[in-house]
């Protein structure tokens, strides 16, 4: 056997040991996980730890063109997908970004200092992100940016593990009040019942629900909208309730702001659940996005009949266990 064949055995014997450590880590996580569905659990985290398959397959890639194992075509083929692929598993999915933008809540004056609202959704603690690693992250940059509130907008979960309240005790480090509406996924819509779950998760951990409440602040108020595909985003109480003030809305998705009535001073809502598309690809993610929004949310302001709706990208990750030019983000909204 020449030194060439010994080295490509050897890749194929790395690849054989990578498969059977994700398929018994696969299942030891599938255990501990809050899933309706045992096997779709286990196949997507299957996929999961077998993406770690991406970083010798990179390597071979090279070798194999190299010694003539692959036409340079193939070679070049595999090697081009690969790093795409390692760069949208390993990479974006870890760069959380900052955006900044400002926004004037109320037309008829000026606040008499701006306020920092600090928007985050979609974490999806579970199956494929929010793990120890990402939330340390976004702790740290919330803390750099000093908001004066935090607003996380649902999708707090993906089918998590049963030691959520364990996994969310970094919460408790950021220095500013942090406060919380439930999306879909933490509503069974898709996925378990893990209301319960959450909610001792969050209320350990410093983390006010408001969905059905209202925060007053000097120069506005905050009120928490529940999930419209949970049935719970009914908005027609908000003209009678005081006016004085101008209304902030957090709901997770942002085609409720279709249901937001005529008020005296034009709303803003916050929203998430569209990650932005999650994977940025020509054509295919506009079309898919139709079925996530049927109002065409993906990303940023919109405006709308009686409310504008910002809409931010988050920071986790479902279905797939990639990120590709969606990096997660935390919008810093500035009200002036």
């Amino acid at each position: 056997m020449s030194d060439s064949d010994t080295i490509i055995f050897g890749f194929y014997l790395i690849f054989a040991v990578l498969a059977l450590w994700a398929f018994i880590q696969a299942w030891i996580h599938q255990a501990r996980t809050e899933t309706i569905h045992p096997f779709k659990a286990f196949v997507h985290l299957l996929a999961f730890y077998l993406s770690y398959l991406l970083v010798p397959l990179w390597f071979f890639s090279l070798y194999a063109g190299w010694v003539g194992y692959y036409s340079l075509h193939q070679a070049g083929f595999i090697f081009l997908l690969s790093s795409v692929l390692i760069y949208a598993r390993f990479i974006e999915p870890h760069q959380v970004h900052i955006k900044r933008h400002q926004y004037r809540l109320d037309p008829k004056r000026e606040f008499t200092r701006p306020v920092k609202v600090a928007l985050v959704a979609d974490m999806h603690v579970g199956l494929f992100s929010g793990h120890e690693r990402q939330l340390k992250t976004i702790v740290k940059k919330l803390n750099e940016e000093k908001p004066d509130l935090v607003v996380v907008a649902g999708d707090w979960t993906y089918e998590p593990e049963n030691r959520l309240v364990h996994e969310l005790e970094v919460l408790k480090q950021i220095e500013a009040p942090v406060y919380s509406v439930p999306g879909n996924h933490d509503e069974q819509y898709p996925g378990p019942p893990i209301q319960a779950l959450l909610s001792k998760a969050l209320e350990q951990n410093n983390v006010i629900d408001i969905e059905g409440k209202i925060v007053d602040f000097d120069e506005f108020r905050l009120i928490g909208i529940g999930d419209l595909w949970a049935g719970k985003a009914n908005m027609r109480f908000m003209p009678d309730l005081p006016q004085d003030k101008p209304w902030l809305i957090l709901s997770h998705n942002p085609d409720t702001v279709d249901m937001v009535p005529e008020l005296p001073t034009r709303p803003l809502m916050l929203s998430g659940h569209t990650h932005g598309g999650q994977i940025e690809l020509p054509w295919i993610t506009n079309y898919i996005m139709k079925r996530v929004s049927i109002l065409g949310h993906k990303k940023g302001f919109y405006t709308h009949e009686h409310a504008d709706v910002f809409v931010t990208v988050g920071t986790g990750m479902v279905g797939v266990p990639f990120r590709f030019r969606v990096p997660p983000t935390i919008d810093i909204i500035e009200l002036i």
